[in-house]
């Protein structure tokens, strides 16, 4: 393909108008389309950036131009736009995870590969600068052979009422573990084989209603008995917090950290600095990377990573972390 990729934006929230503004600087896409249940939304960014909008999913997909969509919608929706998308015949980016049970991902994903489409799933920190060269690091044998991973998400906040219903009730393993399970695969460069989970609602005590968590700790052992550690918050009311460390047998990386701007602030009243307050902001480099990566993918005619296989395997720990905590016990996964 020589021309710019014609793609749409299905959902506009905060993701969806992350990946219509990255689309609409990119001179390789051209952002045609744009669709949300809120019609002022799919006007208003239309508007903005030349694009056609629609307030019905069936009318969006229908679109003659779209070659691709980036599919941004609420989580349960994932899998029947995926389908849609597929049956379109069009090139799919969706954001993770592509369902909430691995019937309904195994449903999409072959869907997707009946038609032939590529799919890439927004694991975005696979793009992050800080990742990928921690990533060439450990390919490159500079820490030795790998032996633990350990990481810690937290967020500075519930999320809304209205998203958090769309992200499970809450659910902390499936919403914002998946990243870092994903991490941990991709790092180690192995399966992860067994999962034990503990968590409570220990601030929104609410959520223990419907047996969610706001804080919660996973250990996990790779196929190789190399081990991992994940420990996951909602309530982090200092700022964003997303760290990664890889120990091996020579040496350790450290990825990422709290301080926004590489800027210290020394007086007698003591040391300060800033910190990420949300994601789009740690993440500003990688959201961009990863369409970058999917528009050029397309265009030349190949299938992007991470794809919907890694989506399954990180969504099969999340939901073995979510037995455990349930059951008290380890869950082992065998496929």
């Amino acid at each position: 393909m020589t021309e710019p990729l014609p793609i749409g934006v299905l959902g506009l929230g905060r993701m969806g108008q992350i990946h219509a503004h990255h689309l609409a600087s990119l001179p390789e896409a051209r952002l045609v389309a744009v669709a949300s249940r809120r019609p002022e939304a799919a006007q208003e960014i239309a508007a903005l950036y030349d694009a056609r909008p629609y307030a019905h999913y069936d009318d969006f997909f229908a679109d003659r131009e779209m070659r691709a969509v980036v599919i941004a919608s609420a989580t349960h929706e994932h899998v029947a736009h995926v389908k849609a998308a597929a049956a379109a015949g069009l090139a799919i980016f969706s954001e993770k995870p592509l369902a909430l049970r691995l019937e309904d991902t195994d449903e999409a994903l072959r869907a997707v590969d009946r038609a032939g489409v590529p799919l890439q799933v927004g694991f975005m920190r696979r793009f992050d600068p800080a990742f990928v060269e921690a990533k060439r690091r450990i390919e490159d044998g500079v820490i030795g052979r790998p032996l633990t991973f350990k990481a810690v998400s937290r967020d500075p906040q519930l999320p809304t009422a209205e998203a958090e219903e769309s992200l499970v009730r809450g659910n902390l393993f499936i919403d914002l573990g998946v990243h870092d399970f994903d991490m941990a695969r991709w790092l180690m460069g192995q399966e992860i084989r067994q999962v034990h989970a503990v968590g409570g609602a220990l601030v929104y005590r609410r959520l223990a209603e419907t047996g969610g968590v706001d804080n919660g700790l996973v250990s996990l052992v790779f196929a190789d008995g190399s081990l991992a550690g994940v420990e996951l918050s909602r309530n982090a009311a200092y700022g964003y917090d997303v760290r990664t460390e890889v120990l091996g047998s020579e040496g350790a990386l450290i990825i990422g950290g709290l301080q926004q701007t590489p800027l210290s602030v020394l007086t007698r009243a003591g040391v300060t600095h800033d910190v990420f307050p949300w994601f789009p902001e740690r993440f500003a480099e990688a959201y961009l990377a990863e369409i970058r990566h999917f528009v050029r993918c397309v265009r030349a005619g190949e299938f992007p990573s991470p794809d919907g296989r890694d989506d399954r395997a990180a969504l099969q720990i999340a939901l073995a972390a979510t037995e455990s905590l349930q059951t008290g016990k380890t869950v082992i996964i065998t496929s």
